[in-house]
């Protein structure tokens, strides 16, 4: 599961979150990092709180951590939990985040990813690096620990067929996200083009009433389908209209027509509200489209969102129990 979600919960939660999900089976540990909680502090944390839990970022933007510090901070959690897996999920962030922070959106992504992985990748090996690219400039560096056998992976988030075929030919894993499971078999096929990452999917879940969490879910799904890549991979998906008629009405600054846009078949294809068996049944609809390692993402969505989360991952568990 992803805490990426539960930022209202505040970052002591995930001690708590994580010991839960521990208890019910979960298997890995999932973080974000924007321009809030930092992605590896949190991990730390959920490591010392629940051992059993492999250890992973989803995503951190390339464009705010160099590779070497990445393969420091990788290296040092895989030693800290030396029998888990850590997964270090990368990604190029949206022009609003970067903006944020001071950076230009990459006017080569796909470029620029593949060079910090390749970068990654060596800084890693334990052996001296010296490395000329276009956009990162490393010489001798050398990581000043000693991995076993057991060493960080890298999963590459993906939504357009370029970095979805490299995620395939250069990373363990590629992380999909905000995508209907009716359209998995169509992103798995560009990965497979490149290679034969291992499919991961955030699967976007909340119990409760689709009528009393519809907005929430509106305003979510609104705010991703600003984001030019993010309104494309919508468009692939089938929902077309309602990224167009929503971003027509933000456009001209009309925020209820924007939201009600969205509708109620795009809200239950990505960001589901319902019962916990049918929660369950979501669930299992990525699995059978071809998503090998499926990561809850639930949405604390209701008058009490401790509890909310608490039932979905209860729900999301049973799937796979």
């Amino acid at each position: 599961m992803t805490v990426g979600s539960l930022g209202v919960l505040g970052p002591a939660a995930v001690t708590d979150i994580a010991r839960s999900a521990e208890a019910q089976g979960y298997s890995s540990i999932w973080t974000v990092e924007a321009t809030g909680t930092d992605a590896f502090s949190l991990l730390g944390a959920a490591a010392h709180a629940a051992p059993g839990l492999d250890l992973a970022t989803g995503i951190i933007p390339v464009q705010l951590r160099a590779p070497t510090l990445v393969a420091m901070t990788a290296a040092t959690l895989q030693l800290l939990s030396d029998d888990r897996d850590v997964l270090v999920g990368l990604g190029v962030s949206a022009p609003g985040i970067l903006r944020q922070h001071g950076q230009p959106p990459p006017d080569r992504p796909i470029a620029m990813m593949r060079e910090y992985v390749a970068l990654l990748r060596e800084c890693l090996s334990g052996e001296q690096v010296t490395f000329e690219g276009d956009f990162w400039q490393v010489r001798k560096f050398r990581l000043a620990m000693r991995l076993g056998e057991r060493r960080p992976k890298i999963v590459l988030a993906a939504l357009n067929p370029q970095m979805l075929r490299l995620a395939g030919e250069v990373a363990d894993g590629v992380l999909l996200n905000y995508l209907p499971a009716s359209h998995v078999p169509s992103v798995v096929a560009e990965v497979r083009k490149g290679g034969g990452a291992q499919i991961i999917c955030y699967v976007h879940a909340a119990t409760g009433e689709l009528e009393r969490s519809a907005r929430s879910a509106q305003r979510d799904l609104l705010n991703y389908a600003m984001a030019d890549g993010y309104a494309n991979a919508f468009r692939a998906a089938g929902f077309g209209d309602e990224v167009d008629e929503a971003r027509a009405r933000q456009s001209e600054r009309d925020r209820d027509g924007a939201l009600a846009a969205i509708s109620n078949e795009m809200i239950q294809a990505i960001d589901f509200i319902g019962t916990p068996a049918e929660i369950a049944a979501f669930a299992r609809e990525y699995v059978d489209a071809g998503v090998e390692h499926p990561v809850l993402m639930p949405l604390p969505w209701g008058e009490d969102r401790r509890a909310v989360t608490d039932e979905t991952m209860a729900a999301f568990a049973a799937a796979f129990a």
